[in-house]
């Protein structure tokens, strides 16, 4: 979703700080600012980075209108600092891992380079994009990735929290969910819509069979039936079964039938084995109802029959981990590297200008992650954040850098891809990550590592500060 007037969905602290850097003199001091997470969401193996799409144009679109300023003006802010407001533009440098990475904890895989201000002013809608983008992308990785062969749609907007339901669907096929229910999601993004009916519908008319043969009548070549409104196998299936027999004989099929309620496994198994006994081996079962990963490959284990999945509320909420603890840290200022420093060591930052070099495996799956300074040649071995005696060699293996520049001098400087160009690229990142990575218990933990000088540097900074 793009933003028409970006500028103020920010937090008030960011403007204040703004306002601070521009009267104190300090606004043109160069600032780099790390985009971030420390934790995976719902206990899994990665992340699929998304939103990247939505921040650059966000980013082409920032500016301060009349209208804020003079928002602004009420809200106490100065003459001054609101007159350099009104020709602000975001001039800084992006550096960015692609949209539909798979990524992980701790390892910075945004880079915004500028003045202090426009760095900061940044800020929190970039969190807003990234985190929830990235999120859903995720959530709907892992549905995708219970459902394996099957198709699996979303049908979340009704239960999403407000217009972030446009950000949920299409976050979602970068995931991997193959269409929407969300029709203006699909308009934006030029991604499939699809839909059945509701069960009132069936109720609306006097009986189930007529509301089915009225739905096949205007719909003979896209209808699915939802069959659960009365009694599923002695009335909803058997009137399906009556309506695409009706169909075959003026030439078309019936697409399928949704399954909304009850022991989803036992009805789909029934439902097919009527629907085969009458020839219609064709004729597809859809499911729906509270879904996600866990509950699909559920009944997927126990031999259900069912061909598509509609995922909802537990998709575009994110359940049950309803935030991406991504988080944007200041990493050097005016050439020099600096770091927060935390009683917790994991919360230490990471100093300087970075980049990101992924290593593969002989079989080209990823192997681990390296974070090295930016002037600095590729490393031989990456050592573990935490604990200093463990080290891995890598001068052997192959690698990539994975960060590259998406914003020059404040100008876009790459295409924008498609939704669909992102989730391509998802999936097929994600078809390198190893299985034990992947799995919903326990999931491995995949290595990422810093090289010597990062390392040394972080040491250093904290033994100064």
């Amino acid at each position: 979703m793009i933003l028409e007037k970006p500028a103020l969905y920010t937090d008030l602290y960011e403007l204040t700080m703004a306002q601070g850097y521009f009267l104190s003199g300090r606004y043109k001091q160069i600032a780099n600012f790390d985009y971030f997470f420390r934790k995976l969401p719902f206990e899994g193996g990665y992340v699929i980075f998304s939103g990247l799409g939505d921040l650059l144009e966000i980013i082409q679109n920032f500016r301060f209108h009349p209208d804020e300023i003079e928002y602004l003006k009420s809200e106490g802010f100065k003459d001054d600092f609101l007159k350099y407001l009104k020709d602000f533009r975001f001039k800084g440098n992006v550096y960015s891992v692609k949209e539909g990475e798979t990524v992980f904890p701790n390892e910075p895989v945004l880079r915004v380079e500028g003045t202090v201000l426009e760095t900061q002013i940044l800020e929190t809608v970039l969190l807003n994009t990234l985190n929830f983008s990235s999120l859903i992308a995720t959530k709907a990785s892992r549905i995708k990735q219970a459902a394996g062969e099957k198709s699996a749609v979303d049908f979340g907007l009704r239960r999403s929290q407000g217009l972030g339901g446009l950000q949920a669907s299409k976050a979602a096929i970068v995931g991997g969910m193959q269409g929407t229910s969300n029709v203006l999601a699909g308009k934006l993004n030029n991604i499939p819509i699809n839909g059945t009916m509701a069960h009132s519908w069936v109720q609306s008319f006097e009986d189930e069979l007529t509301a089915f043969r009225t739905y096949a009548k205007y719909y003979p070549e896209a209808s699915i039936l939802l069959v659960d409104t009365y009694n599923t196998l002695k009335q909803g299936i058997p009137n399906a079964i009556k309506v695409a027999k009706e169909l075959e004989k003026k030439g078309h099929k019936l697409i399928g039938i949704r399954l909304d309620s009850g022991d989803l496994a036992y009805f789909a198994r029934q439902s097919r084995r009527m629907l085969d006994e009458a020839g219609l081996e064709y004729v597809k079962i859809a499911a729906s109802n509270q879904l996600d990963e866990y509950l699909i490959k559920s009944l997927l284990d126990q031999g259900a029959p069912i061909d598509l999945f509609g995922v909802g509320t537990k998709l575009v909420t994110a359940f049950d981990d309803p935030a991406l603890d991504g988080v944007y840290k200041l990493s050097a200022i005016n050439g020099s590297p600096t770091l927060k420093i935390s009683e917790n060591e994991e919360k230490i930052t990471l100093p300087g200008s970075k980049k990101i070099i992924r290593y593969f495996n002989k079989d080209g799956s990823f192997y681990s992650d390296g974070v090295a300074l930016e002037s600095e040649s590729e490393p031989d071995a990456i050592y573990h954040p935490y604990i200093s005696h463990r080290s891995t060699a890598v001068a052997h293996l192959e690698s990539e850098e994975l960060l590259q520049k998406v914003v020059d001098k404040g100008e876009v400087c790459v295409p924008i891809p498609s939704v669909q160009e992102s989730a391509d690229y998802a999936r097929e990142r994600l078809s390198k990550l190893n299985g034990e990575h992947k799995r919903f218990d326990n999931p491995h933990v995949y290595k990422v590592g810093l090289s010597k000088k990062l390392r040394e540097l972080k040491i250093e900074l904290i033994k100064n500060a």
